[in-house]
């Protein structure tokens, strides 16, 4: 039988203290300890609401060694919340490795959801595509993070980063120089905190914007970025793509579409298109 405890992971509020959970509430108040990426900072929030709990570190340079202490005390019987300084933990911030180990062990793990930076940003952005790749922090240099990008190009979905204030500007420039100016960004700084912002403008115009007042640059920031439009002979199977080769290497273009286009049932413009691009790379 399976005595171990449960591993509870709490979302903390990302600015505003009200936008705790009641569960939350009742969960930091029951368990046995609480791991909190920030001891001192996780203070401010515990007290606020009365809670007298045995705290301990675990962040991201003792992430291994601290979760191994934990899971011992998981598999004794006691219960552990894990918190970060805001928002989910494991998400761009400590906790996956101790959930990892937990999971592994067998040990309840229970998920306690709350404020999350990323899903509170595209609520309130109105950008229109349904679908998003949450990315999180890019790498600090700017070589990788230029890599990074480079892969993400050509994703037709918009693309969530997180980003440090030290470094909103560099990435901008970088977003733009790799992802194109025409994109709509949208900059969600210092969500549900007294100096909110959301706003939004064309990549090539980001810069400027940032420039235009200090301020701007203060705080943490959620950027969305629109995904890359879908190009017509990405709706092109392999399959047509493969006959309308064939057929362009023996007849001329628009017989050859005309055909690819009954043999496969594709889109005539999308394989005319297509066709263009082949005959254009000769």
């Amino acid at each position: 039988m399976n005595h171990s405890g449960t591993l509870y992971v709490v979302a903390t509020p990302i600015g505003n203290l009200q936008d705790i959970t009641m569960r939350a509430l009742e969960v930091l108040k029951s368990v046995d300890v609480v791991a909190a990426e920030d001891t001192r900072h996780s203070s401010g929030l515990l007290n606020h609401y009365g809670i007298k709990a045995r705290l301990t570190a675990l962040h991201e340079h003792n992430e291994r060694a601290a979760g191994e202490k934990l899971l011992e005390l998981l598999q004794g019987g006691q219960s552990v919340a894990l918190i970060s300084d805001a928002g989910t933990p494991a998400i761009s911030d400590p906790g996956a490795v101790l959930v990892n180990m937990a999971r592994a062990a067998g040990v309840r793990v229970v998920p306690v959801p709350g404020a999350n930076a990323a899903v509170a940003a595209l609520s309130a952005s109105g950008l229109l595509m349904p679908r998003f790749l949450f990315v999180g922090f890019m790498p600090a240099k700017r070589t990788h993070r230029r890599e990074v990008l480079e892969s993400l190009r050509d994703v037709p979905v918009t693309l969530v980063f997180y980003e440090a204030p030290h470094r909103v500007l560099e990435s901008v420039e970088d977003l733009a120089g790799v992802l194109g100016g025409e994109r709509t960004i949208t900059f969600a700084r210092e969500l549900t905190k007294t100096f909110e912002t959301i706003s939004s403008c064309r990549l090539d115009a980001a810069v400027d914007w940032l420039n235009a007042d200090p301020d701007r640059q203060r705080g943490e920031f959620v950027l969305l970025v629109e995904g890359a439009q879908e190009r017509e002979d990405q709706a092109v199977s392999e399959d047509a793509r493969r006959v309308l080769t064939l057929l362009l290497e023996e007849l001329p273009l628009k017989q050859a579409v005309k055909l690819a286009t009954d043999i496969t049932g594709a889109k005539k413009n999308a394989l005319y298109e297509l066709a263009l691009e082949m005959k254009q790379h000769e």
